[in-house]
């Protein structure tokens, strides 16, 4: 044993035999001239699964989806030049979104470096702005600090994307590793526990409140703390609004959820928190997606804020509760002081407002709906199925009209809103739970941008369901238009696309709807198939407002501008109640 531990190895061995230790399990890489060492390295590892997809983009997105579905660290692989500026956009989608990643890319030598060799790109200053950290490896030495302090990064805190550079000659070069030394790492874990004399402030506040609202958003699922929640609303009897990354964190058949707030969010959920007398913001920043015109958001309700990213409180939104740490944490110090409230009159009165403001959509006749197929998808599919989403109408209908039970069952682009996304997403979170129903539900524009990765979903019988909401057009930027600029295209328009028989191109078993009562049958024969699958639903894209996605806050506007599912303007038909 001594002498095999004093074995001289070379880096890319060391890169592998670190990456073991750390846990990984799955890569996603494509090889190219300055990371072929470490692909070699890959063959010979029994504990890592290389899956090959056919764009590093689609590496990248694949390593997101596996990092929501798990809640561990995913890990992505590309060689220099343009290997690595196609990982970027996958990890700027995990830097909006908080999503443990390790991006690992091959560097061209040492030597060459800044004499613009070949395939030479400096990934390192192109990701600053979007990695929590970055390393450009320059001795054999450092490869295991880098690779430990890598995963600890992006996993702690606020998760984020961590880029590792690995120079060809770094992997190169034999070393004998030392895994004994002791290294100091001053700084890496940020504080975890909420003050104590905040917590009880926030409590303070909660016990005079008359309409509280829990805002719930992506802190939840990154903190796995939907429990404790969960817990929290039943002792309390606080009604629970989320952000779309909080999708899942709170069942949405549960009486007191008002589900999804903001500009495509439930008209009910936007008068509930613009009326509020007291608002805990759990894990959110108060984007423009969710506050519209943010000096008008929430302008007469208290508000404490729990954030493990210091930085994110008071950034949009002064809290009269500033509370730093991890939210898990936090809400258990909650549960320890929490009861039932007195805010039944509050309760019943958004209980009116859900009834009055419900979200709804065209019953399908001779044409497929999509929010139909949606909701039959919902009813049909186990109820762990994890859905993926690209970018667009189909993304907001799903966020609608899914119906999302339990945490890390839920996977969209929401901060960067990157097309494209869907379909390797779904992947990574196949290969992460192989017996699990995965479905990508997405829209035309957005699958053709990684339509490749159907040969990977063949080639690794990665079982993945792809649903299709086909209407031809951009269908989001489309709907701006009529909103917005008179229904004049400004290249909208995509034409046709048979995607049944583009999968069968691939070898992958389809089929395609285009009449309503086609619509269960297809799902049902899709669900019940074993491996990938393609249905494409095949619908018009209507002009004006049938089929829009409503209710819409228009951008920089207030709830009360919001249009609501019947195309009405809600301070047209609603009044603002007064409050004692």
């Amino acid at each position: 044993m001594a002498n095999e531990q004093n074995k001289a190895i070379k880096g890319r061995d060391l890169i592998i035999q670190c990456l073991e230790k750390a846990g990984v399990d799955t890569i996603f890489g494509y090889p190219g001239g300055a990371s072929m060492e470490i692909h070699q390295a890959l063959t010979l590892s029994k504990k890592i699964r290389m899956v090959l997809p056919r764009h590093e983009q689609g590496a990248a997105f694949a390593a997101c989806g596996y990092a929501r579905a798990t809640g561990k660290p995913g890990v992505c692989l590309a060689t220099s030049g343009p290997g690595a500026t196609n990982l970027i956009t996958g990890i700027a989608d995990a830097y909006s979104d908080s999503t443990p990643m390790v991006a690992i890319t091959g560097q061209v030598p040492t030597s060459v470096i800044g004499t613009d060799a070949f395939q030479e790109m400096d990934i390192v200053g192109a990701t600053l702005p979007c990695v929590k950290h970055s390393y450009l490896v320059q001795t054999a030495e450092e490869i295991p600090q880098a690779i430990e302090e890598a995963f600890i990064i992006a996993s702690t805190g606020r998760p984020g994307p961590v880029l590792v550079d690995f120079p060809k000659d770094i992997q190169q070069k034999s070393l004998v590793p030392d895994f004994s030394k002791k290294r100091k790492r001053w700084g890496l874990l940020p504080k975890q526990s909420p003050a104590k004399g905040q917590i009880n402030r926030a409590m303070e506040l909660l016990e005079k409140a008359k309409r509280p609202i829990i805002y719930a958003g992506g802190g939840v699922i990154s903190s796995e703390s939907s429990e404790e929640l969960r817990r929290f609303v039943k002792k309390t009897g606080i009604p629970v609004t989320t952000t779309v990354m909080g999708l899942g964190c709170f069942p949405e058949d549960d009486p007191l959820s008002l589900q999804m707030l903001g500009m495509h969010g439930a008209v009910y959920a936007n008068i509930a928190i613009n009326n509020a007398d007291l608002v805990l913001a759990l894990g959110v920043r108060f984007d423009d997606r969710v506050t519209g015109k943010l000096e008008e958001f929430c302008k007469d309700a208290q508000i404490v804020h729990v954030d493990i990213d210091a930085t994110e409180i008071n950034k949009n939104k002064i809290a009269d509760v500033p509370i730093q740490g991890d939210l898990k944490q936090t809400l258990e110090a909650f549960n320890e002081q929490a009861k039932k409230l007195k805010i039944d009159d509050w309760v019943k009165q958004i209980q009116k407002w859900k009834k009055e403001f419900a979200h709804s959509y065209a019953e399908p006749k001779k044409e497929i709906v999509p929010q139909d197929v949606i909701v039959q998808l919902s009813n049909l599919a186990p109820k762990d199925a994890i859905i993926s989403v690209g970018v667009g109408q189909h993304q907001m209908w799903t966020a609608q009209f899914y119906g999302f039970q339990e945490p890390r069952t839920w996977m969209s682009s929401s901060g960067l809103g990157s097309m494209g996304f869907g379909l390797p997403a779904a992947m990574g979170a196949q290969i992460a739970f192989p017996d699990r129903t995965v479905i990508d539900i997405d829209g035309d524009g957005s699958f053709l941008m990684n339509i490749q990765e159907l040969q990977t979903l063949k080639t690794e019988n990665i079982p993945v369901k792809c649903v299709i909401l086909n209407n031809n057009h951009l269908g989001m930027v489309a709907q701006w238009e009529d909103r917005f600029y008179d229904s004049v295209r400004g290249h909208t328009y995509l034409g046709e696309a048979n995607f049944a028989e583009i999968a069968a191109a691939f070898g992958i078993k389809s089929a395609t709807v285009t009449k309503p009562e086609q619509v269960k049958p297809a799902l049902q024969a899709m669900l019940k198939h074993k491996g990938p699958y393609v249905l494409d639903v095949k619908y018009p894209y209507n002009h004006k407002f049938h089929g829009h996605v409503l209710p819409m806050i228009p951008t920089g506007r207030t709830y009360l501008d919001s249009m609501t599912a019947k195309g009405e303007i809600l301070k047209d038909v609603w009044q603002v109640p007064q409050f004692k």
